[in-house]
């Protein structure tokens, strides 16, 4: 067997090993991290499912990172329209400031934006969280739409308003079907970013607003309750049920076609 391939096994079974060890452990009948588990029982899910701490910063995840993908897109498409196709002055700095929040460690842009947020009290809201949120996702979005406008035919553009398309027609009909991968990739990276942030969730999300990743730091922090261990063997399983998913479309159209 090749060098590579059993670096490669070694790696995914690395990888993969944590899973081994946390999918008993939502199982366990132990009120606390017990590897190998003393028995096994569904008792920790029923406790997810009926316990408000755990289901609430789960939903609260959820509609907070749909939420940060829909305004970072929102405000990530005409910016990056406006830096890779006109140029004006400002420009540099204007895509310079756009990548900044990169560039700033995550603890620094916690402190601010818990002390922005706090003069229009939004601090301990979804919005509040939302806002950061899409300020922290913009940077890789902004660069995910850059790259995909560079890669753009323009002249596509050019023969559908020479064939009478207006503006938005030509957008909706010509540009976005050629963009939406890029725009896709770009709103599930924002989706992705909020819904695993943690600093600045601890920082400004509060009890109301409160995330899952929020939810599990403190859980870490403050007990040892295995329900983390549900959490994480279903995350594990919704990120499977994804791939599968994709895998069953690209099948049918394989099909289809």
């Amino acid at each position: 067997m090749p060098v590579i391939v059993v670096l490669a096994l070694l790696v995914a079974a690395f990888l993969f090993a944590p899973v081994l060890i946390v999918v008993p452990m939502s199982f366990t009948t132990s009120q606390s991290y017990a590897f190998p588990p003393p028995g096994y029982t569904v008792g920790q899910y029923v406790r997810y499912f009926e316990d408000s701490t755990w289901y609430i910063p789960t939903i609260n995840s959820f509609s907070i990172a749909l939420s940060t993908a829909v305004l970072t897109l929102a405000l990530v498409i005409p910016a990056a329209y406006a830096v890779v196709r006109y140029r004006f002055k400002g420009r540099a700095f204007a895509n310079l400031f756009l990548i900044t929040p990169m560039l700033v460690p995550t603890i620094i842009s916690a402190i601010a934006y818990y002390k922005y947020l706090s003069f229009p009290k939004l601090v301990g809201t979804h919005l509040g969280v939302i806002m950061a949120h899409a300020c922290l996702a913009t940077p890789v979005a902004m660069l995910i739409m850059a790259a995909a406008l560079k890669g753009y035919d323009r002249n596509l553009e050019r023969a559908a308003m020479m064939s009478g398309a207006g503006i938005f027609k030509t957008f909706f009909f010509v540009t976005f079907p050629v963009l939406r991968p890029g725009i896709i990739v770009a709103g599930l990276f924002a989706f992705l970013h909020s819904f695993d942030e943690t600093v600045v969730s601890l920082f400004i999300a509060g009890r109301a607003a409160s995330t899952l990743p929020k939810r599990m730091f403190e859980s870490i922090q403050l007990d040892t309750d295995p329900v983390i261990a549900v959490v994480s063997t279903m995350l594990f399983l919704f990120v499977i049920c994804l791939f599968l998913l994709q895998a069953l479309l690209r099948r049918s159209q394989a099909h289809a076609a």
